[in-house]
């Protein structure tokens, strides 16, 4: 079909863009520079056994999920690790993760002695495939990690059935889905314990931190030890029991996260309104297809937005370059994964050090599908803070997208 437009008209050629806003991120008022200052001025600035601001914080983050305890620690891929250490797994145990996802939640199965076992995801979804996950066990398995990505849950009833059956731990990761919801039900609260990062680009954020929480009370105080150095409560300071290290965040970073988190429900609804609407829009575009939500799906995060993108509709054009264009066009984007998790240098490479990985793993020949599809030609992300635009922002997303549908065809 011949353009009736010039490719001038592209941003990335110079042209004006379609998206002329800045979308801040983080937001925040006064009230967290004030709520800074104010421990600044106190002179309390670290945690030395859960002080009150941390444990005023994770009451608060308990309390919003709905679940009994809340621990927090430096980060997301701590978090990880501490969960699996609670539930119980030893070395050269497997645990199934998902291909397509950041790479700590495999790592910290490494971190853990165990072996990291990749199951494809459902291209539909981009979550872990619970048929995959079935085909994936062996009698050495013992936890499953479920990610919940981009803040679309995963298929909770299915894997927690798996699990039930197998005498499996569930741990959610949950870093993309502050304030998700599963049936009504808050994500992290659905398997053994639920993971939560607070890094800089994440929904809920202090810059960096991490939150782990359970209803379980013998997971949750193997947690709370391994984070404070494998002290136990009613122990002396010098008794250590466990063998954890100082994962402990500052009174600072939990003042900020008690302030961001009374913006995190309003905002998550606002990403949910502005996706189901995105998702209407683009239902619209030939050779742009939304990730699939169903009905069990009652509130998503949209920490990305991801949609499925079919360059045969776009003359050919490689994803790398629609989503460099789209980019230029002022919609906060990004082309996703290069590639699966096991085609990384450390899983090719086994650079595993210390760690106790059986020399007969070999993810050399493994091989995901809808993994590598998602990676190579098909998925591309609009990042969370877009997201909190308003309807319009959504429609000049849609828009700069047949832009360059209209230029490039």
């Amino acid at each position: 079909m011949q353009s009736a437009y010039s490719s001038k008209e592209l941003a990335i050629n110079g042209g004006p863009k379609t998206v002329n806003k800045h979308f801040q991120w983080p937001v925040f008022s006064n009230a967290e520079v004030n709520a800074v200052a104010a421990v600044v001025e106190s002179g309390k600035w670290g945690n030395p056994d859960c002080g009150d601001e941390v444990l005023k914080f994770e009451n608060e983050f308990a309390a919003f999920c709905g679940s009994n305890y809340a621990v927090t620690c430096v980060n997301g891929s701590v978090s990880l690790r501490l969960a699996l250490m609670a539930c119980g797994v030893k070395a050269g145990d497997e645990v199934i993760v998902p291909p397509y996802t950041f790479i700590t939640t495999a790592t910290s199965v490494i971190e853990c002695n165990c072996v990291p076992v990749f199951a494809d995801i459902d291209p539909e979804t981009y979550n872990i495939s619970p048929a995959a996950i079935e085909a994936a066990i062996t009698p050495r398995t013992k936890a499953i990690i479920a990610v919940h990505f981009g803040g679309l849950a995963c298929d909770m009833d299915a894997i927690m059935n798996i699990a039930h059956r197998h005498n499996l731990k569930v741990i959610e990761d949950a870093a993309h889905a502050h304030g998700a919801e599963y049936k009504g039900k808050k994500l992290g609260t659905i398997g053994d314990a639920g993971s939560f990062s607070f890094q800089s680009s994440k929904n809920l954020t202090s810059g960096e931190g991490g939150m782990v929480i359970t209803d379980n009370d013998e997971l949750f105080a193997m947690m709370h030890s391994l984070r404070n150095v494998g002290r136990m409560a009613g122990g002396q300071w010098y008794d250590h029991y466990n063998p954890g290290c100082n994962y402990r965040i500052t009174q600072m970073q939990a003042v900020l996260l008690s302030q961001q988190l009374k913006r995190l429900d309003e905002q998550t609804r606002k990403r949910n309104e502005n996706g189901l609407y995105l998702t209407t829009l683009l239902d619209e575009v030939d050779g742009i297809s939304p990730l699939k939500r169903g009905a069990e799906i009652t509130l998503h995060s949209y920490h990305i937005y991801i949609f499925k993108y079919d360059a045969s509709r776009f003359g050919n054009l490689p994803k790398d370059q629609f989503a460099e264009m789209l980019a230029a066009e002022g919609v906060p984007c990004f082309k996703g994964y290069p590639h699966p998790l096991y085609k990384q240098p450390l899983f090719r490479n086994k650079n595993f050090m210390c760690y106790a990985i059986p020399e007969t793993a070999d993810y050399s020949q493994v091989y995901c599908p809808a993994a590598e599809q998602a990676c190579t030609t098909d998925a591309v992300w609009i990042l969370q803070h877009a997201m909190l635009g308003d309807k319009q922002d959504m429609e000049a997303f849609a828009q700069a997208i047949l832009k360059i549908q209209r230029l490039v065809c």
